[in-house]
């Protein structure tokens, strides 16, 4: 085992504590020679380095046949590394060894858009070089060798399959099932791997998958941390450059979500102490021009907890739920804009039709000047908990990069909060949500 430095066992611990970061601090962007897009913001209060680099290869990207081949695929990148010319092979204990005596963290994961890697290390010069290069040949080299991957996707397999049909018995899953079903209809949004779309995945598929998303034209690199403007494009640079540098023309395009045609509900009968109920449609795009309109809305509306107008009717007033809200998911497409809750099965009913009626009334007549100026003080003044530490400043600043966002995106965020008006609401959610086309699903209650 290799010895842990100095330097990692002095500040270790840092790697699990929050970092402050600055309030609202500009992101500067600019593009590598080999087409990669590279986003840094300084932070030089402590030795640290977050970084993330994202791909478009999130489960958008997946065949249905083959749903969870991207997730699958994060998972197996991390289970162990190739043998180059100078480096052995490296099964997953050994490779999480290597990590650990190095104090840095190493991450693959995939959303519904991005395909993405992270990862977190001190700056120290006996930490910072290793990790760069250990991460830098993960992204070249993960081990997709069939001889010793296939009996770990076997094992992978097994356990998702496991946990799949252990969700299938719980009422919230098959809520959140049916409502996805019905809101996205064939859109990738709305497929999820099963233990059919796992079996037909192989080893050869994810390497297939890697291979062609995961390229260094393609890459949102985000920096956060103790580095220099210089060193984070030598970081980026290095970090990719196992990769092919080249082959980025375009991937074909996704579909857009279809909005719904018509309203529909669907009962589920099943024994439960409660009924999961669940209300929406598909929403709105991530870029919508009206997404800080239809955010302070939704605060109101739903998304603020218990000063929200759902709250105030289903629970302060009437007391059929402990809690109830809404939020809308944007993403590259349409993401849903969801009503949910849960209540006793004699109540499903009842609560669900006073939940249609409270979104109704509030895209018809939007808010009062009262709660958006309390929305708007609530979000502004609680903006700096959203980039209180490296880890939560890596999050937008990547957003803001993969978004194609402005660099003072962040400095200018409490200016467009500011400047929303109740007309801005009102307009914004009358064009998005119509209450009378949205799918109601109900799980508990009576058929």
């Amino acid at each position: 085992m290799i010895a842990i430095p100095s330097s990692v066992k002095s500040i270790l611990l840092l790697l699990f504590l929050p970092v402050c970061a600055q309030a609202a601090p500009l992101v500067e962007m600019w593009q590598l020679p080999n087409g990669a897009r590279v986003a840094w913001v300084s932070a030089p209060a402590i030795p640290m380095l977050d970084v993330r680099i994202a791909f478009d290869g999130g489960s958008r990207r997946d065949p249905a046949p083959q749903a969870g081949l991207a997730s699958a695929t994060a998972l197996l990148a991390e289970r162990g590394l190739a043998a180059t010319a100078t480096e052995p092979a490296l099964d997953q204990n050994q490779l999480s060894e290597r990590w650990m005596d190095l104090g840095a963290q190493w991450s693959v994961s995939a959303g519904a858009d991005q395909f993405s890697a992270t990862l977190r290390t001190l700056t120290a010069e006996d930490v910072l070089p290793a990790a760069l290069a250990l991460a830098a040949r993960q992204l070249a080299a993960p081990r997709f060798d069939s001889v010793d991957a296939d009996p770990v996707w076997q094992r992978e397999r097994e356990r998702l399959s496991a946990a799949w049909t252990h969700a299938s018995t719980q009422p919230a899953t098959i809520a959140a099932r049916r409502f996805a079903a019905t809101v996205y209809g064939t859109h990738p949004y709305g497929t999820e791997a099963t233990p059919d779309t796992l079996a037909r995945i192989t080893v050869a598929d994810m390497a297939a998958h890697w291979q062609r998303h995961v390229r260094a034209c393609a890459a949102h690199v985000s920096l956060v941390g103790a580095v220099d403007r210089a060193q984070a494009s030598a970081i980026a640079t290095q970090l990719l450059a196992g990769l092919p540098q080249t082959g980025c023309a375009g991937l074909p395009p996704v579909s857009e979500v279809a909005p719904l045609a018509e309203g529909s509900e669907q009962r589920v009968p099943l024994a439960t102490a409660q009924a999961h109920v669940w209300l929406g449609q598909p929403g709105h795009r991530r870029d919508d021009p009206d997404f800080f309109p239809l955010l302070l809305g939704n605060h109101i509306l739903g998304g603020g907890g218990f000063v929200s107008r759902l709250t105030a009717e289903v629970r302060e007033r009437r007391g059929l739920a402990y809690s109830v809200g809404s939020h809308f998911s944007p993403g590259a497409h349409a993401g849903a804009f969801t009503v949910s809750l849960q209540t006793r099965p004699d109540q499903a009913t009842q609560v669900l039709t006073l939940a249609r009626d409270v979104v109704t009334r509030f895209v018809q007549d939007g808010p009062t000047e009262a709660e958006l100026q309390a929305a708007k003080n609530f979000m502004v003044n609680g903006f700096a908990l959203r980039i209180d530490t490296n880890r939560q400043l890596l999050d937008n600043v990547a957003n803001v990069l993969w978004l194609g966002l402005p660099s003072t995106y962040l400095q200018t965020w409490t200016d467009h909060i500011q400047a929303v008006t109740t007309t801005d609401i009102r307009r914004a959610f009358q064009r998005v949500l119509k209450p009378d086309r949205m799918a109601a699903v109900v799980v508990g209650g009576h058929p």
